[in-house]
Parts: C-alpha cells; sequence; structure tokens
C-alpha cells in the first residue's frame, strides 16, 4: 500500500511538472516581467521576481499591480497543476508593506480547496527578508481542454 501512495504521489508530481512546463512555453507576461518558476508540486507553487525601476510608482515603491500579478501568476500554475485549463474567476489581494526597487519578491500559492470545477488557493508573497508584503486570495474555475494534449485524444487513448 505505501509504494502504491509513494507511485501515485510521484505520478502526481510528475504530472504537475509537465503542466508547468507547458504553460511556461507560452506565458509571455511572466517572462517578461522576469519572473522565474521556482517549485512546483500539485496544487502548489513558488514563483519569484525582482522589482525593476519600470514597476515602481509615483512614490518610488513597487506599484501594487506587479505584485498582485506576481501573486495571480503564482496562482494560475498551483491551479493547472492537474492537466484541467483552470483560470481565475476572482482574485483579491491585501497589501501589507511597500516594496522597495531591488527587493526580490517570493509567491508561494497553496490550494486550499478543490471541488468540482471550482478551487481556493491562498498565496503569499514575501519580500528578501522573508517579510510577508501581501496576501492573494484566488477562486478558480477549470474550463474545457487540457493542457498535455486534445480532450480527443485522451478519450481514444482509453
Amino acid at each position: 500500500m505505501e509504494a502504491s501512495r509513494s507511485h501515485d504521489n510521484a505520478d502526481a508530481h510528475a504530472l504537475a511538472e509537465a503542466c508547468a512546463n507547458t504553460m511556461w512555453q507560452d506565458d509571455r507576461a511572466s517572462k517578461g516581467l522576469g519572473m522565474s518558476l521556482q517549485r512546483i508540486a500539485p496544487g502548489e507553487a513558488v514563483m519569484s521576481m525582482t522589482v525593476r525601476k519600470d514597476m515602481t510608482n509615483g512614490h518610488g515603491i513597487c506599484h501594487g499591480g506587479f505584485i498582485f500579478t506576481l501573486a495571480d501568476s503564482t496562482f494560475a500554475f498551483a491551479c493547472n497543476t492537474y492537466d484541467q485549463r483552470t483560470v481565475a474567476q476572482q482574485c483579491a489581494v491585501t497589501f501589507l508593506r511597500a516594496v522597495s526597487e531591488g527587493e526580490t519578491l517570493t509567491a508561494h500559492a497553496v490550494e486550499r480547496n478543490r471541488a468540482g470545477r471550482g478551487g481556493v488557493y491562498d498565496v503569499t508573497v514575501r519580500d528578501s527578508s522573508n517579510t510577508v508584503v501581501a496576501e492573494f486570495r484566488g477562486h478558480s474555475r477549470t474550463i474545457s481542454g487540457r493542457l498535455l494534449g486534445s480532450d480527443d485524444h485522451d478519450q481514444n487513448s482509453k
């Protein structure tokens, strides 16, 4: 029984990595902002991004939209680890601390619940000193299609 559970866990991790690799290939937004995918697991993702000068606002701090985008991208990778195309249905962010240019932000997304076509994910964004700068909650919704191939192919292989 334990060997079977270990095999299932390895399969789930391999599926999550394959989904992330497929998504990353076409994710021009995350790449363009200098994000990097640090870790992926079923229902979980860690991404980082360094705040550039062109990401600062009129107060000389990181524009909140960039912090939101890092959290949103991390959420997207976490909820797309099951080979079902999944999008954001609703998201909210709370900004807790200002972030300066040059800081490297790290976002960690964790699945809280997934049932039917919906899911709930929490993302914590931390700065270089490991201080929490934002908390984000995203609600996901699966849509038609798979990341790793067409639905027709999946039905034919069963």
